[in-house]
């Protein structure tokens, strides 16, 4: 059989796709197969990388790799259905079908495997997805992998199949309405002797930082989020925004993000993620303090207060001014 040739180049720097077939994985995660419309070669990723899903309307979401990186004529992605969410997961549970045809950006990768003699992997929920061909990766070479892996019900564990056929590992499997949660000081302690890799919600990642900082192994935590730091309760007072390219000044209030405000004023502010964890919205900051809630920005950067992601961050002073 013929190889897929390179990928097709687009004025946009987007890839064009096809939805090649859908399957449930679990209970409200479905699996999406995708191959380039000409034919092509999809770019190539490597395990932890993650694509920005252009849907049909409009929205963009990013989504984490989970097939075979060896495989170019096809990706990879499963969704979890979140009912109270931004709408981009009941879109892609809706709309998207074989046949379905939307746009890829270009795989990008912030949770890379390291060469390490042994792995321990913490997934909870729709985090398996970066960490199943992580193991895989492990697995091929020759590295012992052990994973400890939280969901809400047994029905809501995805790719079990898969795992099972993974050589040289352990699955530790713990349902909350059965187990609990998993525990978590037998994994900070392991932390004392390689690198732990861990996604899922936001209070997996607090409670494992936690414990391996208490253990102090908090030098060798890998995650990756799928949701933005949790806001605080405090300072949600509202403030002002001076627009330094017009001089108009926008108010924005206690539930309202600056970029709803910028964009409510008649400001286009390019977007993606809307969850402080792509960089696309990131805003010079001219003039004010920054209370920064992404997780992208270095600490050195959030202290040097030069610039902000507008979709969460907010302000600890009465007024932001902008380059906008």
């Amino acid at each position: 059989m013929p190889r897929p040739s390179d990928p097709t180049p687009h004025p946009d720097g987007l890839v064009e796709v096809r939805v090649l077939a859908t399957r449930w994985e679990a209970e409200d995660i479905v699996s999406f197969r995708l191959a380039a419309e000409d034919g092509s070669a999809l770019p190539a990723w490597t395990p932890g990388a993650h694509v920005d899903v252009h849907l049909p309307s409009g929205k963009v979401r990013q989504y984490s790799l989970c097939g075979d990186p060896a495989d170019r004529a096809e990706y990879r992605i499963a969704v979890l259905r979140q009912p109270q969410g931004r709408g981009g997961s009941e879109e892609v549970h809706r709309e998207l079908r074989a046949g379905t045809v939307l746009k890829l950006g270009s795989p990008r990768n912030d949770f890379a495997l390291e060469e390490a003699p042994a792995y321990v992997f913490v997934a909870g929920g729709i985090g398996i997805t970066p960490i199943l061909p992580m193991i895989r990766e492990a697995a091929a070479r020759g590295s012992a992998w052990r994973l400890v892996y939280g969901a809400r019900s047994r029905g809501h564990f995805a790719f079990l199949s898969e795992l099972d056929g993974v050589p040289g590992g352990t699955v530790e499997l713990y349902a909350q309405d059965q187990d609990g949660h998993p525990p978590l000081a037998p994994v900070a302690a392991a932390g004392l002797n390689g690198p732990i890799y861990c996604c899922g919600p936001a209070p997996l990642l607090d409670a494992l930082a936690r414990e391996m900082d208490g253990a102090g192994s908090a030098g060798n935590l890998r995650f990756e989020r799928f949701a933005p730091l949790a806001l605080e309760a405090a300072n949600e007072q509202g403030f002002e925004v001076l627009l330094a390219a017009s001089g108009t000044v926008v108010a924005v209030g206690p539930e309202v993000s600056v970029l709803d405000a910028v964009r409510e004023a008649g400001v286009a502010v390019p977007s993606s993620c809307e969850m402080g964890i792509c960089g696309t919205c990131e805003t010079t900051v001219i003039d004010g303090t920054v209370d920064h809630r992404d997780d992208l920005l270095t600490p050195e950067e959030k202290a040097a207060g030069n610039s902000m992601m507008i979709c969460v961050s907010r302000c600890l002073s009465k007024r932001l001014v902008l380059d906008l």
